[in-house]
């Protein structure tokens, strides 16, 4: 949830921690703060300068007092423990130890309560300032004399999820960075190394990137990295080169970073597909990824948010093309309701992350209970590949802006694979039949492009519409998910009430809402059940509400019911909602723009949710 960034080398630190944090805000922007070493003859002490609100907020102060150091930590904040406020803003310091955290501590109260009886005093509400008092405690046991020591000491007193860095005033050359459960990546230089919370913080300065796993410490200095575990042990591990591009992670003339990973999406979904299509052996590659198809029984998805609405439609492609029978449960909800899942069970997990707690749990749960596990997700090296059994990653490559778009797109491809080579080896799907899916979607980029250059008509629907207090969006088939998914785009960052339904459902509830002041947005592409939505649309009419219908082009009969109609390519059905969600992000995106709410930071809301 938060975003974490360190520097250790020998530039002035503060400027590459606000560079570093300007790329991180989407993780939260609660709060902000920075931590910096000042050495001079008198010795060393830490500046730490903290403020409620956004990084704008905390810039305005450093213009004023600009820490200068060679080793810092700066953090921005998406609020759990305690209220946005400038107390609870990180660093929290506690004697000579300033401490940044993403995550939560468990049992934080009792440890709290051991603190205080022992004299301790503090000054925030937050978890996080109980890891600076039990750090300094060790400090203090040990004479101050081995930092690292003193955080693998406190840390074995912690139960929960922490991506942690720290500074010591006795070790003014050295961050102590550590991960459990959330993500921490180190970044090698010359002279020079760096920690943060996601790579486009720091792929500016290397591309060279070693990825903390569970229960590890990483002593960062100037001169190098060492990992140990929780128990001591070195760990040696090569580090990752990473192929993104620096410019990928900025705007590059955009208004917004929505609008341009709108814009990425045929280019993402060219790259997911890449090299895993084969229109001459009518088959899809996953990679490595060993699905062990003739001993699967089951599958089951999991996700949240936006990556449970790919799940769903997950579902219609893989029963249809295989014939596996499949679950789709929200991950939040999955593993307190006892799921039955053993062996010759699949669990196919969908983050962009990959480091949504409630999915990762998950996994855990249903890897401990036996079954298979499978992720689909965007960011390599991440904790929930990395707890599974195989991994297939999306191409997506950074995606900033909070309300998701081609990273939903991009694991709507993937899962087509997954049904493709599945379909194939159950026998259910004919070569002859894949081999005109596959042909069919290597022209859904070439589509995708085709309706963002609708843009202009759907901006001027949302100027028309964007004063509603309230939206209904109806779909069907693997369609209906995409319902959810645009009323969901639009709820994410507009603030405008939205609803998806399946269209066959509007009768049985949502119909009693409907009049000249509800806008409905209705997905009818030509396909199965298409006679069914224009009935649909007939009764929506007749209760006088306003209809923006996503159709097929070429339809001449959407003109006689619907108020606005954005016409996209045809395509089959199976590749439909690739094309269809396109008309609903931009619907969302210029909405949001009239009425000019923060579309790549909205209120409340984190890129990563990587807490429960």
């Amino acid at each position: 949830m938060c975003g974490i960034i360190g520097y250790v080398g020998e530039k002035e630190c503060t400027p590459i921690l606000i560079e570093g944090l300007r790329k991180l805000e989407y993780r939260g922007y609660d709060s902000a703060g920075v931590a910096v070493l000042e050495t001079d003859s008198q010795g060393t002490r830490t500046q730490v300068i903290r403020c409620r609100g956004k990084l704008s907020n905390l810039e305005n102060l450093l213009r004023k007092d600009q820490p200068s150091g060679l080793v810092g930590i700066g953090h921005t904040r998406w609020a759990t423990h305690g209220r946005p406020s400038d107390e609870n803003a990180h660093p929290h310091k506690a004697g000579q130890v300033s401490v940044i955290h993403n995550g939560i501590i468990e049992n934080h109260l009792s440890l709290r309560n051991q603190l205080r009886a022992d004299g301790r005093v503090f000054s925030s509400e937050t978890d996080t300032e109980i890891i600076a008092h039990l750090i300094d405690e060790e400090l203090k046991k040990s004479g101050g004399d081995n930092l690292r020591e003193a955080v693998r000491r406190a840390l074995k007193q912690v139960r929960g999820a922490y991506a942690i860095c720290v500074l010591a005033e006795s070790a003014p050359d050295q961050i102590i960075a550590a991960k459990n459960a959330s993500p921490l990546v180190l970044g090698l230089g010359d002279g020079e190394n760096f920690i943060a919370s996601d790579v486009p913080a720091i792929l500016a300065h290397t591309r060279k990137m070693l990825f903390l796993e569970e229960g590890e410490i990483a002593d960062v200095r100037k001169t190098g990295i060492e990992v140990c575990d929780l128990e001591g042990k070195r760990i040696e591990r090569a580090p990752k080169e990473i192929t993104w591009s620096a410019v990928s992670a900025e705007k590059e003339g955009y208004k917004h970073f929505m609008f341009k990973e709108i814009h990425e999406q045929a280019r993402a979904v060219t790259d997911t597909l890449r090299g895993r299509l084969s229109v001459e052996s009518a088959d899809a590659f996953l990679d490595d990824v060993d699905l062990a198809v003739a001993d699967t029984k089951k599958i089951t998805i999991v996700a949240c948010g936006t990556s449970w609405h790919a799940g769903l439609v997950g579902k219609f492609l893989i029963e249809q093309l295989s014939r596996i029978p499949v679950e789709v449960d929200l991950a939040s909800e999955y593993r307190y309701r006892e799921p039955i899942i053993g062996k010759g069970d699949l669990l196919l997990s969908i983050s962009q992350s990959g480091e949504t707690a409630d999915t990762l749990a998950a996994v855990k749960e249903a890897r401990q209970k036996g079954a298979r596990t499978i992720c689909i997700a965007n960011v390599v090296d991440s904790s929930i590949p990395r707890a599974s059994h195989a991994s297939l990653y999306t191409h997506a490559g950074p995606e900033i802006g909070v309300a998701s778009t081609k990273a939903f797109t991009t694991q709507l491809a993937a899962l087509t694979l997954v049904a493709i080579h599945l379909g194939r080896r159950t026998g259910h799907l004919s070569e002859a039949k894949a081999s005109e899916l596959i042909k069919e979607l290597l022209l859904i980029p070439s589509k995708m492009s085709d309706i963002v250059g609708l843009a202009p008509q759907i901006q001027v629907i949302a100027r028309r519409y964007g004063q509603a207090r309230d939206f209904l969006f109806l779909g069907r088939g693997n369609n209906y998910p995409i319902a959810l998914e645009g009323a969901l785009k639009l709820k994410e960052i507009s603030y405008i009430h939205a609803e998806g339904y399946p269209s066959g459902e509007m009768k049985h509830g949502p119909i009693a809402l409907i009049d000249v002041h509800m806008p409905v947005v209705v997905l009818a592409p030509k396909g199965p059940g298409y006679d069914k939505v224009m009935s649909n649309l007939a009764e929506v009419k007749a209760r006088e509400g306003k209809i923006i219908a996503v159709a097929t082009r070429g339809d001449k009969d959407i003109g006689t019911v619907a108020d606005e109609a954005i016409l996209i390519p045809d395509a089959p059905s199976f590749l439909q909602p690739l094309l269809t969600v396109l008309p609903l992000q931009l619907l969302a995106y210029y909405v949001a723009d009239f009425k000019g709410t923060d579309i790549d930071q909205p209120r409340n809301l984190a890129k990563s949710v990587t807490v429960e």
